[in-house]
């Protein structure tokens, strides 16, 4: 009996030594040996994880960077710009600036403007208003007022303003992660260059409805009159489905079309203020520039 029990670990002591030696050379043969690059650059990276990247979290960037033969088209909008030279430094590749973002939120239909029609009494939330229903005012484009975005924004760069039931970009706190762009259900929330000295110029309405039916719903509603077409000199600006864009790739910051346009639709930001004189003269020479 006690040599039955003996036979018995030895059998499963030497069934146990061949399972780990066959383990062992398994492992070897398919283990997956890591590019220490992938850690030294995540390292580098602010740790965010906020998706602004385009990659799942700054893990995933790092190894995307250590993939890639470039950095082309490859930026973490939270770092800064030495930050991404330091990497471009380390993975022997030419360091490429990147113009920083901010998000802006093309939409000015306060409760003063945009006045309310009905009343919604369902849950807190952007998505689902949206999911049931066009809006509590007459304009089905703009802002719904819920804060999905601000709950989706990680740097606290947003808050909702209680008067104009719009929120509110906090520039300094702003990294450009795009989370608000993608929580927006109405797709208000654009990300565009910071510009020179945090200046930009931008349509702050995305309503496509024909211009009477657009300014009925919002006093300060782009009508598609395309004025402000004509009057860029740098062709910054398109008309599209009774809507103007100004693309800032192109944009001068000139601020002709700010003058130009009837309901306000344009908006000019960070810029030092404006004379009426001034905007008044502006106008009145390209006007007679135009007339001859």
């Amino acid at each position: 009996m006690n040599m039955t029990i003996i036979y018995t670990i030895l059998s499963l002591s030497i069934l146990g030594g061949i399972s780990a030696v066959i383990l062992y050379f398994v492992a070897q043969q398919f283990k997956v040996v890591e590019d220490p690059r992938i850690g030294e650059v995540e390292s580098m990276l602010p740790g965010a994880n906020c998706g602004g990247c385009g990659f799942p979290g700054c893990r995933n960037m790092a190894e995307q960077l250590v993939k890639a033969e470039s950095m082309e088209g490859l930026n973490c909008p939270v770092s800064d710009a030495s930050v991404m030279a330091g990497i471009a430094t380390y993975l022997g590749f030419e360091a490429t600036i990147q113009e920083p973002k901010v998000a802006v939120v093309r939409c000015n239909g306060t409760c003063e403007h945009r006045p309310k029609i009905n009343t919604y009494d369902g849950a807190n939330s952007c998505v689902i208003d949206a999911a049931l229903y066009s809006g509590d005012t007459g304009c089905s484009f703009g802002c719904l007022g819920e804060g999905d975005c601000v709950a989706a924004c990680k740097f606290g760069a947003m808050y909702m303003d209680p008067l104009t039931g719009l929120p509110v970009i906090i520039e300094d706190k702003c990294v450009a992660c795009g989370a608000c762009v993608k929580a927006c259900p109405k797709h208000i929330i654009e990300l565009r260059n910071k510009g020179k000295n945090s200046r930009r110029i931008y349509v702050s309405c995305i309503n496509k409805d024909k211009g009477a039916v657009a300014k009925k719903a919002c006093a300060v509603a782009c009508i598609g009159c395309g004025k402000c077409v004509k009057v860029c000199p740098f062709e910054a600006i398109t008309l599209a489905n009774n809507l103007a864009y100004i693309d800032y790739n192109k944009c001068k910051l000139c601020r002709k079309c700010v003058v130009e346009c009837p309901t306000n639709s344009i908006h000019e930001i960070n810029f030092p203020p404006r004379k009426a004189a001034e905007a008044v003269m502006e106008n009145h020479n390209e006007n007679t520039i135009q007339t001859n």
